[in-house]
């Protein structure tokens, strides 16, 4: 079943979704929104809009705009949550990934590995035990428009872990051309991770891979999870169920954990990354090319913190 805002490929996605709720727009004037984080203490939403550097926040009780940190050259992309509510955030920029403080203030977590500069952190997750993980695309550095073109110092794009209170930082994964979002199962027992490597390679890869995590945060496996029926798969996140809602160049895809695509929300412009937020973590906030858009559905989100 089809419709102007949904396709059903599987009757288990009717129970996440209702037919005749709108795909609402919240704002739009962006370059690339990326980024998209919510705050349940402060209900709010925040998100970046990259190339014009510059950090916004929806206020869900208002429906408020402000620009919150701009022109600071940090070029932030993915965020979210650690344990204590406060944000992490990629920063292609400052090619380092970050922690505002409750008090405003921002700590620098990791800006190196083996004395070398990070490519460009693009997106990030917390584990329950704290540690955070994130990959590291070279996005950010091959132009001037999402960051400060420079040459790459590493050897290649890869994921890492990050214990925040040691500062030891490990690479988990090395075998991606362009690793991207990433998410772990309800259980931390997978760790899924996105590539997006067809952006910028003829190899072309344009999947989600699935990773066992052992009780020492290494990873194993690797298999495709799935492969993105249009465009890209680059940010998502996972419900109460464990089905991922996946980023992608016509919308958010539902597939469940089987890797059955279940059903599409169709979005006007190529979605780059989702969160759950609101009082219930049911509604869907969507950062879309130029956009942000946002989706009330009949299931509610992994809780994260």
């Amino acid at each position: 079943m089809k419709t102007e805002r949904y396709e059903i490929r599987d009757d288990r996605f009717r129970r996440s979704i209702k037919l005749d709720e709108p795909i609402e727009q919240l704002w739009t004037g962006g370059r690339w929104t990326e980024g998209p984080v919510y705050s349940p203490a402060f209900r709010c939403l925040l998100w970046s809009d990259i190339p014009n550097d510059r950090r916004l926040r929806w206020d869900e009780l208002s429906g408020a705009v402000g620009d919150i940190r701009s022109g600071l050259g940090c070029y932030t992309n993915g965020s979210t949550l650690d344990r204590e509510g406060r944000v992490v955030a990629c920063e292609h920029g400052t090619r380092s990934v970050t922690r505002t403080e409750h008090d405003g203030s921002v700590t620098t977590l990791a800006s190196h590995y083996e004395g070398k500069r990070f490519n460009s952190p693009n997106d990030v997750v917390v584990r329950s035990d704290g540690s955070i993980w994130f990959t590291d695309p070279a996005y950010g550095i091959e132009t001037d428009y999402e960051g400060f073109q420079a040459e790459p110092e590493l050897d290649g794009e890869h994921v890492y872990r990050l214990d925040p209170a040691s500062g030891d930082c490990i690479r988990v994964a090395d075998n991606f051309a362009c690793p991207n979002g990433l998410a772990f199962s309800l259980d931390e027992k997978t760790l899924y991770i996105a590539d997006s490597g067809a952006t910028r390679y003829a190899s072309g890869e344009h999947h989600i891979r699935a990773f066992a995590v052992a009780s020492d945060g290494s990873l194993s496996g690797g298999q495709v999870f799935a492969e993105c029926e249009c465009g890209v798969f680059d940010g998502f996140r996972l419900d109460n169920q464990g089905r991922i809602w996946t980023s992608a160049g016509d919308g958010v895809h539902c597939y469940h954990q089987d890797g059955t695509l279940l059903g599409k929300v169709f979005v006007p412009e190529k979605v780059s990354n989702l969160c759950f937020g609101g009082p219930k973590l049911n509604r869907l906030f969507i950062t879309a090319s130029r956009s942000v858009y946002s989706v009330l559905l009949a299931t509610t989100g992994q809780a994260t913190y």
